[in-house]
């Protein structure tokens, strides 16, 4: 499989050109481009979660922490404050950032149920949900930024795929097809919770109506 800076690199550098390339088309502003390109990078590393190597999953949770507790203090600054609202910011972070992260590392599996095109379209689905329902961000940009994370995560698996062919002996290696699958056809049940997951998400999602906007959009473009 890539590396984890071949990931992030990739991954940073799809991020530029959709973001860039939105801007040039007029789909979003400049203020609207950079957040696009981090959400692309991040994307492009979320299937690491449950990665062997504790340096990836400490960058991976640092970012998710930091961005958790960035999205708690927009949303609890009208409503806390100013000590409680720092306290809650702290508490988002440190339960995210070493909480969280060992639990994952316990009881995922590397190449699991993360390394999936489910996995990628519940990124996107969460991070949608998050945008619009958390934050009050517009529906079409909340289901764009969720994109973003898709884009990202697509080609974290993509690569996973293209490092597994050995091009020089005329092989597949054996964690060819481990990463561009539905699900983890061996835990089916893990599959059933993220679909719950995204279920239970619903109500924080932007109108369909705005995402088929988006999508006509784009065509319109192509």
């Amino acid at each position: 499989m890539a590396n984890f800076g071949t990931h992030i690199s990739v991954a940073a550098g799809s991020g530029c050109v959709l973001a860039l390339g939105g801007w040039h088309f007029g789909l979003w502003t400049p203020w609207q481009a950079g957040p696009l390109m981090l959400l692309t990078t991040l994307g492009g590393i979320l299937p690491d979660i449950d990665s062997d190597h504790s340096y990836s999953v400490r960058l991976v949770f640092s970012l998710l922490a930091f961005m958790a507790a960035a999205a708690g203090a927009w949303t609890l600054q009208s409503q806390l404050a100013f000590g409680h609202w720092l306290l809650v910011c702290a508490g988002i972070y440190i339960g995210v950032r070493y909480l969280l992260a060992p639990a994952f590392k316990r009881f995922s599996v590397h190449r699991g149920i993360w390394h999936s095109l489910l996995a990628a379209i519940f990124f996107a689905w969460a991070g949608s949900a998050l945008s619009y329902g958390v934050l009050g961000q517009p529906p079409e940009l909340a289901w764009i930024q969720g994109l973003a994370l898709l884009v990202g995560c697509l080609v974290h698996l993509t690569l996973d795929e293209l490092y597994s062919v050995d091009l020089e002996g005329g092989r597949l290696k054996r964690s060819f097809g481990t990463a561009l699958k539905l699900f983890d056809y061996d835990r089916p049940l893990r599959a059933v919770a993220l679909v719950l997951l995204m279920l239970a998400m619903l109500p924080w999602l932007p109108s369909w109506s705005s995402l088929l906007a988006v999508w006509e959009q784009w065509l319109a473009i192509w």
